[in-house]
């Protein structure tokens, strides 16, 4: 019998915060491997290709090397790409309330679909709860500081990106 815990952590990741990175970090103690699920959705139209967040993802958490982290995209249902990786567990991050009506309805649909796989929440840490990728985003489009939201790397990701858009559309 296989007593190997794995773990998966989805979410857009468009892009991937702090808040995202203390949530992972707390994750990977709770399971011998975390598969950090990227999801695809365009419905979301997303700054970065799915590639492009997986490279995010992938840099931010490189200081971990004694932990078994696999970044892998995916585009299905999220239960079948937990069974694909052999997830025991979900792992979801919640900052407020309106975060658990989503994810109280998202736990009772999954359960459905795989009774096997439970989902494990983690309370955002108090200096995290406001981050939001879209936020990051908004105020990184009007010219604000980001720096406190996201890694310095993917701070000069998104700088790059909102000026090349800005440029495109001025021009």
């Amino acid at each position: 019998m296989n007593t190997e815990r794995t773990g998966l952590y989805p979410g857009t990741f468009d892009p991937i915060t702090l808040g995202h990175y203390d949530i992972i970090k707390r994750a990977a103690k709770l399971v011998d491997t975390l598969v950090i699920g990227v999801a695809m959705n365009p419905g979301k139209n997303p700054l970065f290709n799915v590639d492009e967040r997986c490279a995010m993802v992938e840099k931010m958490i490189e200081e971990f090397p004694d932990t078994n982290f696999v970044v892998k995209p995916f585009n299905n249902l999220l239960m079948h790409f937990a069974e694909e990786c052999n997830a025991s567990v979900i792992i979801r991050g919640l900052r407020a309330v309106s975060d658990f009506e989503y994810e109280f309805q998202m736990v009772g649909m999954n359960r459905r679909l795989n009774s096997e796989i439970e989902t494990v929440f983690l309370m955002a840490s108090d200096q995290h709860q406001f981050i939001a990728s879209s936020l990051v985003k908004e105020i990184a489009f009007l010219d604000g500081d980001i720096s406190k939201f996201v890694s310095k790397s993917t701070a000069e990701a998104i700088v790059e990106r909102v000026a090349l858009l800005n440029a495109e559309k001025n021009s």
